[in-house]
């Protein structure tokens, strides 16, 4: 029955998202760190405002907030529905042209714009599933920003059918957009009290099925060297070069472990994202990740270790070792929670797809909002090779996953679904 009245305008919605650029800056200490994620923003509460939500917002700190009001006379959970507006700083999201392969046949798609980047099934075996569907690309020069506008877009499409079809029984739904995810900020300044949730969902995962409870834990590390400076004419047993310290310490690293060109599944990694600096003080940062917290620890502990070995190598210079946490594995929230996983398993199902219960290598915002007391696992978008020029997305992935969405919000109103 879903099926006979939704009127899909997923493929639309995120064609027109995706053209504006919204890049999150990790080097801008504002909130959003990019302004230009607000034109987005300001888009999406004007479009609200024309479904008939009547308090969607946009904050100063680029939140968008909406409420759909509950259609149910039962005391109802709030659900709160997220996604994040920014795209990743890895790859070029300025003018970003979106092309639509319609009933895609299954031969690879050549870019126009670049005729080198060439998304085939044999580099994306998940395409094998996804013939016949419409596929949605960039042209070649940039990512496309399915990731994670293919989730705005899913929630947008949600929005909509709900609010022209009041028949259909749920609670209320809350709508959260955030800025600057990409860059481990997304939920820094939410407020929770004008959220006003008990329980939510971001739409921000890859393959139709995927389900994740589960997340990394993460921290950040950034290791600063000193040396000694010299004038390099007269630099005979004076100058201690804290680049050189640096790359000693860098080569000392495991080179067949511990890193994510080398874990897969469960495994953590320490990664060296950033190095800077001169003849006198050199910084590293590094991103650390495992699914078990106190393994944070060990890695941490670890990268003391080598550190100090480095300097041994290079009498005279010193390093101070900063760790930041940036956020935990959900499922330490949602194991108190089980209805919360339960309830989308069982919306998968009546959608007709069997849930495939993932862990993320990585986090999303709903890895931080669930230790801010929104427990909150992640819901496929088909969103894929992402923060790459190779990114793509089914249609008719978003289109399931807004199936999926309408289903959760009437198996939590307690009513057997009517659509």
């Amino acid at each position: 029955m879903f099926q006979n009245i939704y009127q899909s305008g997923v493929a639309q919605r995120l064609m027109k998202y995706v053209q504006v650029d919204t890049t999150a800056d990790p080097n801008s200490n504002t909130q959003p760190s990019s302004m230009k994620q607000k034109n987005l923003s300001k888009l999406l509460v004007e479009e609200l405002v024309d479904l008939g939500v009547t308090d969607a917002q946009l904050d100063e700190h680029g939140y968008v907030y909406a409420t759909v009001p509950s259609t149910s006379n039962l005391d109802v959970p709030v659900i709160c529905f997220c996604a994040h507006v920014d795209t990743s700083p890895d790859c070029s999201g300025t003018d970003v042209k979106p092309l639509l392969h319609k009933k895609w046949d299954g031969t690879d798609m050549v870019l126009p714009d670049d005729p080198t980047i060439v998304i085939s099934s044999k580099n994306h075996p998940y395409l094998l599933e996804r013939i016949g569907d419409d596929i949605i690309t960039a042209s070649g020069l940039t990512l496309l920003g399915a990731d994670d506008k293919a989730g705005v877009a899913v929630i947008m499409d949600l929005v909509a059918f709900l609010m022209s079809n009041p028949q259909i029984p749920h609670g209320k739904i809350k709508v959260l957009f955030t800025p600057d995810e990409e860059i481990g900020r997304g939920v820094d300044k939410v407020d929770m009290q004008k959220l006003g949730a008990n329980f939510g969902y971001t739409l921000d995962g890859g393959e139709r099925g995927s389900l994740e409870g589960e997340s990394f834990s993460a921290d950040a590390a950034k290791i600063v060297f000193t040396g000694i400076s010299a004038h390099p004419g007269y630099a005979l047993n004076k100058l201690v070069n804290a680049q050189k310290v640096a790359a000693f310490f860098l080569n000392s690293l495991p080179q067949l472990d511990w890193s994510p060109e080398c874990t897969h599944e469960r495994k953590g990694f320490v990664h060296p994202v950033q190095i800077q600096g001169t003849a006198e003080q050199c910084q590293v940062q590094f991103i650390v990740r495992d699914f078990e917290t106190v393994q944070l620890d060990w890695h941490v502990q670890a990268l003391d270790k080598f550190a100090q070995a480095a300097c041994n190598a290079f009498p005279g210079s010193s390093y101070t070792l900063q760790r930041t946490e940036q956020y935990r594995n959900m499922r330490e929230i949602l194991d108190q929670f089980p209805q919360v996983m339960e309830h989308a398993a069982k919306a998968y199902k009546m959608a007709g797809i069997e849930p495939n219960i993932m862990a993320i290598r990585g986090g999303t915002d709903g890895s931080r909002l669930s230790f801010m007391g929104l427990p909150c696992p992640n819901i496929f978008t088909g969103e894929m090779g992402i923060h790459s020029k190779q990114e793509y997305v089914s249609v008719q992935d978003m289109e399931k996953a807004v199936e999926v969405c309408v289903n959760l919000v009437q198996i939590w109103a307690g009513a057997d679904p009517v659509v």
